[in-house]
């Protein structure tokens, strides 16, 4: 078994002059950095007194979930001989908030995957279910990571042939 540590420092630059003296009188502007990696401008959503602008942790998570299953189909699909040329995903994830607090109850993959072989579109739907069940992050959370793929040929028309 391995382990792996990650690590970054976050800054929050939300401090108005008055600090947190009240709700509505400080930001929820933050820096992420990482050594090596560019700084991301991070912030609340916006219907928690965020900046649209910025990224915020529930797009994160959603855009961690949908990379970390692509990777992890796409090294499957290697293990399996299938040739990808493309891969897309449209993610959607839904939070419900309870009073201050809340949770994610689904987070929706729609992964649009384009293979070399016609012969390999069969074989994409269990090549994203052993995604699923190989993907660190979907295997993190307690509630479901669903997915909805679509399959194409790299030589099929975008009119719907090749389809799966």
């Amino acid at each position: 078994m391995a382990t792996h540590t990650y690590d970054l420092h976050l800054i929050w630059d939300g401090d108005r002059g008055s600090g947190t003296s009240g709700y509505r009188e400080y930001g929820r502007d933050v820096r992420a950095r990482c050594e090596g990696r560019p700084e991301l401008a991070l912030s609340a959503d916006r219907p928690f007194r965020g900046d649209a602008t910025r990224w915020n942790p529930e797009l994160l998570l959603v855009a961690a979930l949908s990379e970390c299953h692509m990777l992890s189909f796409l090294h499957v699909a290697v293990t399996h001989g299938v040739v990808v040329t493309a891969y897309e995903d449209s993610p959607t994830g839904t939070m419900t908030q309870e009073g201050i607090g809340g949770h994610f109850t689904r987070v929706l993959l729609r992964p649009r995957v384009t293979v070399a072989d016609p012969a390999h579109v069969d074989l994409v739907p269990a090549l994203h279910e052993e995604a699923g069940a190989a993907c660190f992050i979907a295997a993190s959370v307690n509630f479901p990571v669903d997915h909805e793929p679509i399959t194409r040929v790299e030589s099929a028309s975008p009119a719907g042939s090749g389809e799966a």
